[in-house]
């Protein structure tokens, strides 16, 4: 996806997400790491995601790479999860954001201290960019009722709902062409 952003002439930057990548000295489980997140508090790791991706943006801007009033937000799966409180945190720059196979519902392989439906809908509600949201719709990780719920909690006049047949690993090669030409339209 970075490499089709930048070739629209836009930056692009990926935060490893809270106990991935060089967040920790090797790699975790599933169960590590979510047990990692609950521990700390669910609401307290989307905070810190969300101001490590305002602290990313004013870098990129202080440098010259990126300006602040045309921002987009990519993300999917764990990337929804805590992208809706960076979407919220990066204010009115955000022109538009990609959200999806994710929702207010999980299944039980989901350590229930990440529940935080409340929390979700109320970062959706901050969303005033318009929104793309690709479901999956045989999803078996975030159920589609949840994931319906969520779409419908974003307050944009412009949101769009992409969806496919299939379980939560299941995305169309075509998909990704889709989220570019949409976040193409809004920032381009």
């Amino acid at each position: 996806m970075a490499d089709r952003i930048t070739s629209s002439g836009c930056a692009a930057v990926a935060i490893d997400g809270p106990f991935h990548g060089e967040r920790v000295a090797s790699p975790l489980t599933p169960l590590e790491y979510q047990s990692r997140m609950a521990a700390e508090g669910i609401g307290r790791v989307l905070d810190r995601m969300a101001e490590d991706w305002v602290a990313a943006r004013d870098l990129l801007v202080d440098v010259g790479t990126a300006d602040p009033t045309r921002q987009a937000y990519f993300g999917l799966s764990m990337g929804t999860r805590f992208g809706l409180a960076a979407a919220r945190a990066l204010g009115p720059g955000l022109k538009c954001a990609v959200f999806g196979k994710f929702g207010t519902q999980s299944t039980p392989g989901i350590n229930a201290g990440l529940h935080a439906p409340h929390r979700v809908l109320d970062d959706a509600s901050a969303v005033t960019a318009p929104v793309l949201f690709h479901v999956q719709w045989d999803d078996e990780i975030f159920p589609r009722p949840g994931q319906l719920q969520l779409f419908d909690a974003f307050v944009s006049p412009d949101k769009e709902l992409l969806g496919f047949g299939g379980g939560h690993r299941n995305t169309p090669e075509h998909a990704s062409a889709m989220w570019h030409g949409f976040i193409n339209r809004h920032i381009a």
